[in-house]
């Protein structure tokens, strides 16, 4: 417990950390950029109103009904098409926000379709990622068979690599793909792809979002769904590789457990070549019988031999 609490202190401990770096980068890399923004927003703002007579609040009613109007822009968002686009974005937790139910009981209904959907998409991903980590791993021992290895074996570092890459190639692709249909640079879509199969879902970039596609670009509308879908599969497995391989590390044994309380403890430690490769009960049985002279268990010759040898030959009790 002691242990367990320590890690868990030093989890915490490091993730301030990490907030707290992040926050300074984020701060020296966006603070100057945002402040410029502000003033060529502020200097246009005023070019506007004087130029068309707007008062303050009517450049406001401006503004708020642009915002209205954005969302419209790449049409009906709330057929079949964009109803699923939007039902996928709220049980992955997306959650791009460039559109989201208007009226009370869309957003009652959203709340609880959340509650259902979101369990049930985890546990859906992590079956089709251990389903995935299954496959890999049969084919990384199906490519070492090939390569003539004698006793093939595939590590979990095999395995994170392999995840590792098959993430890199899903991001690619998904790039190369997003580019090509929205007119994307190569590292915006790259960028796109990255924050939605992570699900953090910023929303400053959104596909289906141009030329009302959702309803006039069927194709690609099912690629982009079965994208998502996919990769968020690839990314959870590779994931699960890694909190699994960290788990692992975390919780190895340093040292052999404490004996239990009552149990006498053996006057014969265990030798490196002897009884290593047997059992852990046949073990256990050997060591008792080596202060209960008595009992004669159904022990391996290896290590009766190296019993025997380690001490001297004892008379045994008679009943």
């Amino acid at each position: 417990m002691r242990k367990q609490s320590a890690r868990t202190a030093a989890l915490v401990a490091c993730i301030l950390s990490y907030l707290l770096v992040g926050a300074a980068v984020f701060d020296a890399l966006e603070s100057e950029a945002e402040r410029g923004r502000q003033r060529l927003l502020a200097q246009k703002r005023g070019e506007f109103r004087r130029k068309y007579g707007f008062s303050a609040d009517d450049y406001r009613e401006l503004e708020r009904l642009a915002r209205q109007a954005e969302p419209h822009r790449a049409g009906r968002q709330w057929k079949f098409a964009g109803s699923f686009y939007f039902a996928i974005t709220v049980i992955t937790t997306i959650g791009y926000g460039h559109t989201a139910p208007g009226t009370d009981s869309g957003k009652v209904f959203c709340m609880f379709y959340a509650l259902l959907g979101i369990p049930l998409t985890l546990v859906t991903f992590q079956s089709l990622g251990e389903r995935l980590n299954a496959l890999v791993r049969h084919l990384l021992l199906a490519a070492k068979r090939c390569l003539g290895l004698r006793r093939p074996r595939v590590s979990t570092e095999n395995m994170v690599v392999a995840g590792l890459l098959a993430c890199v190639a899903t991001l690619a692709l998904g790039a190369a793909a997003f580019a090509h249909f929205e007119g994307w640079t190569f590292f915006h879509a790259y960028y796109y792809c990255f924050i939605t199969l992570t699900t953090i879902g910023f929303g400053d970039f959104v596909a289906l979002q141009s030329d009302e596609a959702l309803q006039r670009k069927p194709p690609y509308v099912a690629f982009s769904f079965l994208y998502i879908l996919l990769g968020l599969t690839v990314i959870g497995a590779f994931l699960n590789l890694v909190v699994l391989r960290f788990l692992a590390n975390a919780d190895a044994p340093g040292r052999a457990p404490p004996p239990r309380r009552g149990a006498r403890a053996s006057r014969h430690p265990a030798r490196p070549g002897g009884a290593t490769c047997i059992s852990q009960r046949v073990c256990r049985l050997e060591m008792w019988a080596c202060d209960n002279l008595g009992f004669s268990p159904p022990s391996s010759p290896v290590a009766v031999r190296a019993i025997q040898a380690d001490r001297p030959q004892a008379r045994r009790k008679s009943i």
